[in-house]
């Protein structure tokens, strides 16, 4: 049996996983995609990469700033520099892809990739009893989720108001998401001089969110690389759609027509990917939210207290402190979540 069993390897799981062993637990994660980081997430295709989920951090407090620092130091970041905004707030990219934030955070963690949990129950030996894709079963004396709301209700919500208390349901099931789509598109290096700056933001737009110049963050790039991200609306629209090629090349004409360059329509490859759960649109208020079940469960991510990889960050550390308070509670690092990595 395992002290603590982790669901989600994003930066809220990876966070409070590195918390807890650092105070002496055993703890086990376990996620369901082949990557780590959740939507710290990069796609490696044509001979080359892009960020097709968050594209870049800036930090607002001083506890995710050091965490990018140390991330500048191991030369993981860097600052994304574009000329013709050089008085604003610094922003961060990663010339390897964002995914390196989780394998560097995933240092030292004993971690199942390729795991979907697909029921929870407690055990007459006062345990939690996690059942996997694969048949396997695992079991620990308390549970994280570090996953978006929505999946976590389905996987709880078989438990029922009895096990888990009707509050917190009642307050999982309030927490909404925004979807997403992410479009990637490549061009011939030969292709029409590039736009002079690195991203652009749509306000307001019925089809588009955002769109950057991915292959200015990569060393050396051969060809120009684009990221868009759509409208929360647009998302919406085609959360169902089987088939986004038609969806995506309509994000590009679009991006053509807005932004005056005629060829983003005629990409020479494209690739397309839907977050289901890309942005909190009601977020939890508090860094976590605790079930009052007699086994500790708690919840966890960019949903609890925000909706950004700093809020990620910080409802990690939380998490790591109620479980704590539910177990031994053992000497966890003094918020200082840097010192496996620094020692």
């Amino acid at each position: 049996m395992t002290d603590i069993v982790i669901v989600g390897a994003g930066m809220a799981g990876l966070i409070c996983a590195q918390q807890l062993i650092d105070a002496g637990y055993s703890v086990l994660v376990v996620e369901k995609s082949r990557g780590l980081g959740g939507r710290l997430a990069t796609r490696r295709l044509y001979g080359t990469w892009a960020d097709h989920g968050a594209c870049y951090l800036k930090p607002q407090g001083e506890l995710f700033a050091s965490l990018v620092k140390l991330l500048c130091d191991r030369q993981i970041l860097e600052v994304w520099k574009d000329p013709h905004q050089p008085d604003s707030a610094p922003r961060y990219i990663a010339p390897g892809g964002m995914n390196a934030i989780g394998k560097f955070l995933a240092q030292g963690l004993q971690i199942q990739l390729n795991q979907r949990v697909t029921a929870i129950h407690p055990t007459a030996e006062n345990s939690w009893c996690l059942t996997l894709e694969s048949n396997e079963q695992l079991t620990a004396k308390a549970l994280v989720l570090a996953i978006p709301a929505p999946q976590a209700l389905a996987l709880l919500a078989p438990l029922g108001a009895d096990i888990l208390g009707q509050e917190f349901i009642d307050n999982l099931s309030a927490v909404e998401f925004y979807p997403s789509i992410s479009a990637i598109a490549g061009y011939s290096s030969t292709s029409q001089l590039l736009p002079p700056w690195n991203d652009r933001k749509f306000t307001d737009d019925p089809i588009l969110g955002w769109i950057g110049l991915d292959s200015s963050k990569r060393p050396h790039p051969q060809q120009p690389v684009f990221v868009l991200q759509s409208s929360a609306k647009f998302a919406e629209l085609h959360l169902e759609t089987p088939d986004l090629e038609p969806v995506a090349k309509e994000m590009l004409q679009k991006a053509a027509q807005s932004l005056a360059l005629p060829w983003l329509e005629t990409p020479d490859w494209m690739q397309v990917h839907r977050w289901r759960y890309a942005f909190p649109s009601r977020p939890w208020k508090n860094p976590v939210l605790s079930a009052t079940s007699a086994l500790p469960l708690v919840c966890c991510g960019d949903w609890c207290g925000g909706h950004l990889a700093e809020d990620a960050m910080i409802s990690g550390l939380a998490a790591s402190e109620e479980i704590n308070h539910s177990l031994r509670q053992l000497t966890l690092p003094d918020m200082d979540v840097f010192k496996f990595f620094t020692e």
